[in-house]
Protein backbone atom coordinates (compact mmCIF):
# COMPACT_ATOMS: atom_id res chain seq x y z
CA UNK A 1 0.00 0.00 0.00
CA UNK A 2 1.41 2.98 -1.18
CA UNK A 3 0.70 7.04 0.04
CA UNK A 4 -1.70 9.37 -0.32
CA UNK A 5 -1.35 12.68 0.15
CA UNK A 6 1.77 12.37 2.35
CA UNK A 7 -0.11 9.53 4.28
CA UNK A 8 1.51 6.49 4.44
CA UNK A 9 -1.38 3.34 3.70
CA UNK A 10 0.48 0.81 5.04
CA UNK A 11 0.93 2.52 8.68
CA UNK A 12 -2.53 4.19 8.70
CA UNK A 13 -3.61 0.38 8.28
CA UNK A 14 -1.36 -1.04 11.15
CA UNK A 15 -2.59 1.73 13.55
CA UNK A 16 -6.58 1.08 12.91
CA UNK A 17 -5.35 -2.93 13.11
CA UNK A 18 -3.45 -2.38 16.59
CA UNK A 19 -5.76 0.41 18.49
CA UNK A 20 -9.12 1.54 17.34
CA UNK A 21 -10.52 -1.62 15.66
CA UNK A 22 -10.29 -4.01 18.87
CA UNK A 23 -9.06 -6.43 17.14
CA UNK A 24 -5.69 -7.16 19.99
CA UNK A 25 -8.49 -7.66 22.28
CA UNK A 26 -10.91 -10.18 20.09
CA UNK A 27 -11.41 -13.20 22.48
CA UNK A 28 -10.97 -15.27 19.60
CA UNK A 29 -7.64 -14.00 18.01
CA UNK A 30 -5.58 -17.21 19.89
CA UNK A 31 -7.22 -19.21 17.44
CA UNK A 32 -8.86 -17.07 14.37
CA UNK A 33 -6.99 -18.98 11.77
CA UNK A 34 -8.11 -22.31 12.70
CA UNK A 35 -11.51 -22.25 14.01
CA UNK A 36 -14.20 -19.53 14.59
CA UNK A 37 -17.50 -19.90 16.23
CA UNK A 38 -20.91 -18.09 16.93
CA UNK A 39 -23.13 -19.93 18.27
CA UNK A 40 -25.81 -17.31 18.62
CA UNK A 41 -25.90 -16.78 15.23
CA UNK A 42 -27.65 -20.47 14.66
CA UNK A 43 -31.16 -20.99 13.04
CA UNK A 44 -33.86 -23.52 12.23
CA UNK A 45 -31.93 -23.07 8.40
CA UNK A 46 -28.25 -23.29 7.81
CA UNK A 47 -26.09 -23.66 4.93
CA UNK A 48 -22.87 -25.62 4.41
CA UNK A 49 -20.08 -24.95 1.98
CA UNK A 50 -16.33 -24.75 1.47
CA UNK A 51 -14.16 -21.79 -0.19
CA UNK A 52 -11.20 -21.05 -0.58
CA UNK A 53 -10.44 -18.12 1.59
CA UNK A 54 -6.25 -16.86 0.31
CA UNK A 55 -4.33 -18.55 -2.33
CA UNK A 56 -6.68 -21.59 -2.78
CA UNK A 57 -7.15 -22.32 1.11
CA UNK A 58 -9.37 -23.88 1.53
CA UNK A 59 -11.89 -23.33 4.74
CA UNK A 60 -15.75 -24.10 6.10
CA UNK A 61 -17.93 -22.31 6.26
CA UNK A 62 -21.54 -22.63 8.33
CA UNK A 63 -23.88 -19.75 7.93
CA UNK A 64 -27.99 -19.16 8.66
CA UNK A 65 -30.03 -18.71 6.36
CA UNK A 66 -32.40 -16.27 7.33
CA UNK A 67 -29.71 -13.48 7.95
CA UNK A 68 -29.73 -13.14 4.07
CA UNK A 69 -26.10 -12.77 3.88
CA UNK A 70 -26.00 -10.19 6.22
CA UNK A 71 -25.45 -9.44 9.71
CA UNK A 72 -25.83 -12.58 11.78
CA UNK A 73 -24.89 -14.96 8.61
CA UNK A 74 -21.91 -16.93 10.11
CA UNK A 75 -22.14 -19.16 12.41
CA UNK A 76 -18.89 -20.82 12.18
CA UNK A 77 -15.57 -21.15 10.20
CA UNK A 78 -13.30 -23.53 9.89
CA UNK A 79 -10.08 -24.72 8.00
CA UNK A 80 -10.32 -26.71 6.08
CA UNK A 81 -12.47 -29.35 5.27
CA UNK A 82 -12.15 -33.24 6.59
CA UNK A 83 -14.65 -34.86 8.15
CA UNK A 84 -12.87 -34.54 11.08
CA UNK A 85 -11.61 -32.05 11.94
CA UNK A 86 -14.71 -29.89 10.74
CA UNK A 87 -16.96 -32.17 12.95
CA UNK A 88 -14.89 -31.81 15.80
CA UNK A 89 -14.91 -27.99 15.84
CA UNK A 90 -19.38 -27.84 15.01
CA UNK A 91 -19.90 -30.63 17.74
CA UNK A 92 -18.03 -27.17 20.13
CA UNK A 93 -21.48 -26.18 19.52
CA UNK A 94 -24.16 -26.83 22.51
CA UNK A 95 -25.94 -29.94 21.75
CA UNK A 96 -29.21 -27.98 22.34
CA UNK A 97 -28.77 -25.84 19.43
CA UNK A 98 -27.42 -28.11 17.27
CA UNK A 99 -30.70 -30.64 17.46
CA UNK A 100 -32.50 -26.91 16.71
CA UNK A 101 -31.64 -27.12 13.13
CA UNK A 102 -34.76 -28.56 11.37
CA UNK A 103 -32.91 -28.51 7.73
CA UNK A 104 -29.13 -28.06 6.05
CA UNK A 105 -28.74 -27.02 2.12
CA UNK A 106 -25.15 -28.56 1.31
CA UNK A 107 -23.45 -29.65 -1.60
CA UNK A 108 -23.30 -33.43 -3.06
CA UNK A 109 -19.91 -33.35 -1.45
CA UNK A 110 -19.48 -36.86 0.42
CA UNK A 111 -17.56 -34.80 3.20
CA UNK A 112 -20.16 -32.31 3.94
CA UNK A 113 -23.04 -35.29 3.83
CA UNK A 114 -20.84 -36.78 6.87
CA UNK A 115 -20.38 -33.39 8.50
CA UNK A 116 -23.98 -32.57 8.21
CA UNK A 117 -25.02 -36.39 9.61
CA UNK A 118 -22.14 -36.01 12.62
CA UNK A 119 -23.12 -32.57 13.46
CA UNK A 120 -27.10 -31.57 12.95
CA UNK A 121 -28.51 -35.30 13.30
CA UNK A 122 -31.77 -33.84 13.61
CA UNK A 123 -31.78 -31.89 10.32
CA UNK A 124 -33.33 -32.82 7.21
CA UNK A 125 -30.71 -32.75 4.55
CA UNK A 126 -31.45 -31.07 1.36
CA UNK A 127 -28.91 -31.08 -2.11
CA UNK A 128 -28.98 -27.47 -3.40
CA UNK A 129 -30.76 -27.45 -7.33
CA UNK A 130 -27.90 -25.15 -7.98
CA UNK A 131 -25.31 -28.07 -8.30
CA UNK A 132 -27.79 -30.25 -9.16
CA UNK A 133 -28.30 -28.62 -12.57
CA UNK A 134 -24.98 -27.66 -12.62
CA UNK A 135 -23.96 -31.50 -13.04
CA UNK A 136 -26.25 -31.29 -15.91
CA UNK A 137 -25.02 -27.99 -17.64
CA UNK A 138 -21.17 -29.38 -17.56
CA UNK A 139 -22.19 -32.52 -18.77
CA UNK A 140 -23.68 -30.42 -22.21
CA UNK A 141 -20.01 -28.73 -22.30
CA UNK A 142 -17.99 -31.96 -21.70
CA UNK A 143 -19.91 -33.22 -25.79
CA UNK A 144 -19.09 -29.91 -27.01
CA UNK A 145 -15.75 -29.70 -25.95
CA UNK A 146 -15.10 -33.02 -27.38
CA UNK A 147 -16.74 -32.20 -30.56
CA UNK A 148 -14.32 -29.05 -30.86
CA UNK A 149 -11.17 -31.40 -29.78
CA UNK A 150 -12.21 -33.62 -32.90
CA UNK A 151 -13.24 -30.41 -34.98
CA UNK A 152 -9.31 -29.44 -34.33
CA UNK A 153 -7.94 -32.30 -35.17
CA UNK A 154 -9.64 -32.72 -38.39
CA UNK A 155 -8.30 -29.18 -39.46
CA UNK A 156 -5.04 -29.92 -38.24
CA UNK A 157 -4.88 -33.24 -40.71
CA UNK A 158 -5.95 -31.36 -43.64
CA UNK A 159 -3.90 -28.34 -43.35
CA UNK A 160 -1.50 -31.10 -43.36
CA UNK A 161 -2.47 -32.43 -46.15
CA UNK A 162 -3.06 -29.33 -48.06
CA UNK A 163 0.36 -28.19 -47.14
CA UNK A 164 1.94 -31.46 -49.01
CA UNK A 165 -0.09 -30.68 -51.93
CA UNK A 166 1.23 -27.68 -52.35
CA UNK A 167 -1.80 -25.72 -51.16
CA UNK A 168 -3.37 -23.31 -48.93
CA UNK A 169 -5.84 -24.21 -46.75
CA UNK A 170 -9.11 -22.52 -46.18
CA UNK A 171 -11.78 -23.91 -43.67
CA UNK A 172 -15.39 -23.72 -44.49
CA UNK A 173 -17.41 -21.25 -43.01
CA UNK A 174 -21.33 -21.69 -41.85
CA UNK A 175 -24.00 -18.87 -43.26
CA UNK A 176 -23.27 -16.88 -39.59
CA UNK A 177 -19.52 -16.53 -41.08
CA UNK A 178 -18.28 -19.51 -38.07
CA UNK A 179 -15.55 -22.06 -38.59
CA UNK A 180 -16.43 -25.30 -37.18
CA UNK A 181 -13.93 -24.98 -34.61
CA UNK A 182 -15.10 -21.21 -33.92
CA UNK A 183 -18.86 -22.53 -33.83
CA UNK A 184 -18.24 -25.12 -31.20
CA UNK A 185 -16.13 -22.29 -28.87
CA UNK A 186 -18.30 -19.81 -29.37
CA UNK A 187 -21.48 -21.72 -28.58
CA UNK A 188 -20.24 -22.19 -24.93
CA UNK A 189 -22.57 -19.14 -23.48
CA UNK A 190 -25.26 -20.31 -25.56
CA UNK A 191 -25.38 -23.82 -24.01
CA UNK A 192 -25.90 -22.70 -20.56
CA UNK A 193 -29.15 -19.98 -21.42
CA UNK A 194 -32.72 -20.84 -21.36
CA UNK A 195 -33.64 -20.75 -25.39
CA UNK A 196 -36.08 -18.02 -24.65
CA UNK A 197 -32.97 -15.70 -23.53
CA UNK A 198 -31.20 -16.06 -26.66
CA UNK A 199 -29.88 -12.87 -28.95
CA UNK A 200 -30.76 -13.28 -32.41
CA UNK A 201 -27.31 -13.82 -33.47
CA UNK A 202 -27.38 -16.96 -30.52
CA UNK A 203 -30.09 -18.71 -31.90
CA UNK A 204 -28.69 -18.91 -35.26
CA UNK A 205 -25.47 -20.43 -34.06
CA UNK A 206 -27.58 -22.81 -32.54
CA UNK A 207 -29.58 -23.74 -35.49
CA UNK A 208 -26.23 -24.70 -37.39
CA UNK A 209 -24.47 -26.36 -33.90
CA UNK A 210 -27.86 -28.65 -33.31
CA UNK A 211 -27.98 -29.34 -37.36
CA UNK A 212 -24.92 -30.16 -37.23
CA UNK A 213 -24.46 -32.03 -33.54
CA UNK A 214 -27.88 -33.64 -33.11
CA UNK A 215 -26.22 -35.25 -29.54
CA UNK A 216 -25.26 -31.78 -28.71
CA UNK A 217 -28.91 -30.66 -29.17
CA UNK A 218 -30.28 -33.77 -27.28
CA UNK A 219 -27.95 -33.35 -24.60
CA UNK A 220 -29.12 -29.44 -24.42
CA UNK A 221 -32.82 -30.38 -23.80
CA UNK A 222 -32.23 -33.02 -21.76
CA UNK A 223 -30.08 -30.48 -19.15
CA UNK A 224 -33.45 -27.71 -19.52
CA UNK A 225 -35.95 -30.70 -18.70
CA UNK A 226 -33.97 -31.06 -15.57
CA UNK A 227 -34.07 -27.42 -14.71
CA UNK A 228 -37.54 -27.51 -15.69
CA UNK A 229 -38.28 -30.31 -13.15
CA UNK A 230 -37.33 -27.77 -10.56
CA UNK A 231 -38.70 -24.80 -11.75
CA UNK A 232 -42.36 -26.78 -12.14
CA UNK A 233 -42.51 -29.52 -9.56
CA UNK A 234 -43.98 -27.91 -6.70
CA UNK A 235 -44.69 -31.41 -4.20
CA UNK A 236 -41.88 -34.20 -4.01
CA UNK A 237 -44.61 -37.39 -5.43
CA UNK A 238 -44.67 -35.13 -8.87
CA UNK A 239 -40.71 -34.49 -8.52
CA UNK A 240 -40.06 -37.92 -7.71
CA UNK A 241 -42.21 -39.17 -10.93
CA UNK A 242 -40.70 -36.93 -13.35
CA UNK A 243 -36.86 -37.20 -12.43
CA UNK A 244 -37.70 -41.22 -12.55
CA UNK A 245 -38.79 -40.35 -15.94
CA UNK A 246 -35.67 -37.84 -16.40
CA UNK A 247 -33.42 -40.33 -15.50
CA UNK A 248 -34.61 -42.93 -18.03
CA UNK A 249 -34.48 -40.58 -20.54
CA UNK A 250 -30.58 -40.16 -19.75
CA UNK A 251 -30.26 -43.88 -19.88
CA UNK A 252 -31.83 -44.71 -23.17
CA UNK A 253 -29.67 -41.07 -24.86
CA UNK A 254 -26.52 -43.44 -23.57
CA UNK A 255 -24.36 -40.49 -23.44
CA UNK A 256 -21.37 -40.91 -20.93
CA UNK A 257 -21.48 -37.84 -19.82
CA UNK A 258 -24.84 -37.78 -18.60
CA UNK A 259 -24.35 -41.25 -17.13
CA UNK A 260 -22.58 -39.88 -14.66
CA UNK A 261 -25.12 -36.75 -14.15
CA UNK A 262 -27.66 -39.61 -13.46
CA UNK A 263 -25.68 -41.91 -11.22
CA UNK A 264 -24.88 -38.70 -8.81
CA UNK A 265 -28.81 -37.94 -8.65
CA UNK A 266 -29.41 -41.53 -7.78
CA UNK A 267 -26.97 -41.77 -5.43
CA UNK A 268 -28.24 -38.23 -3.60
CA UNK A 269 -31.63 -38.46 -4.77
CA UNK A 270 -33.49 -38.79 -0.92
CA UNK A 271 -32.06 -35.08 -0.36
CA UNK A 272 -32.60 -33.89 -3.96
CA UNK A 273 -36.11 -34.54 -3.34
CA UNK A 274 -36.19 -33.10 0.01
CA UNK A 275 -35.69 -29.84 -1.56
CA UNK A 276 -39.32 -29.94 -2.84
CA UNK A 277 -40.31 -29.77 0.81
CA UNK A 278 -39.17 -25.85 1.10
CA UNK A 279 -37.31 -25.30 -2.26
CA UNK A 280 -34.46 -24.81 0.22
CA UNK A 281 -31.13 -23.93 -1.66
CA UNK A 282 -27.96 -22.67 -1.08
CA UNK A 283 -28.67 -19.01 -2.41
CA UNK A 284 -28.05 -17.25 0.46
CA UNK A 285 -24.62 -18.90 1.05
CA UNK A 286 -23.67 -18.03 -2.40
CA UNK A 287 -24.41 -14.71 -2.02
CA UNK A 288 -21.81 -14.70 0.92
CA UNK A 289 -19.56 -16.07 -0.71
CA UNK A 290 -20.00 -13.59 -3.21
CA UNK A 291 -19.36 -10.67 -0.41
CA UNK A 292 -16.76 -12.25 0.60
CA UNK A 293 -14.91 -12.55 -2.90
CA UNK A 294 -15.18 -8.96 -3.18
CA UNK A 295 -14.61 -8.27 0.29
CA UNK A 296 -10.78 -10.12 -0.22
CA UNK A 297 -11.29 -8.59 -3.79
CA UNK A 298 -10.87 -4.92 -2.61
CA UNK A 299 -8.15 -5.17 -0.09
CA UNK A 300 -6.00 -7.21 -3.37
CA UNK A 301 -6.10 -10.75 -1.16
CA UNK A 302 -5.80 -11.82 2.13
CA UNK A 303 -2.32 -10.80 3.62
CA UNK A 304 -3.12 -10.87 7.16
CA UNK A 305 -5.57 -13.84 7.43
CA UNK A 306 -6.22 -13.03 11.51
CA UNK A 307 -7.31 -9.66 10.59
CA UNK A 308 -8.97 -9.96 7.57
CA UNK A 309 -11.38 -12.81 9.56
CA UNK A 310 -12.15 -10.30 11.79
CA UNK A 311 -13.28 -7.83 9.30
CA UNK A 312 -15.46 -10.64 8.51
CA UNK A 313 -16.57 -11.31 11.87
CA UNK A 314 -17.60 -7.59 12.54
CA UNK A 315 -19.55 -7.36 9.27
CA UNK A 316 -21.23 -11.02 9.04
CA UNK A 317 -21.31 -12.25 12.64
Amino acid sequence: MGTLHGIDGALLERQYRNHPSGYLHWDQLAHAQDRLLFEKNIGAYVCIDEVALSRGELYTILTNKAAHGGKGSIIAIIKGTDVCTVSSVLLRLSRRRRYQVRGITLNMAPNMEQIARNCFPAAKRVTDRFHVQKLAYEAVQQMRVKARWEALDEESTQIAYAKACGRIYHAPVFSNGDTRKQLLARSTYLLYRKESLWTQSQRERADILFKEYPEIKKGYYLAMRLGLIYHQCKFKDVALTRLARWYDEVDKSGFLAFGRVARSIQTHYLNIINFFERRATNAARESFNAKLKAFRTQFRGVKDKAFFLYRLKMLYA
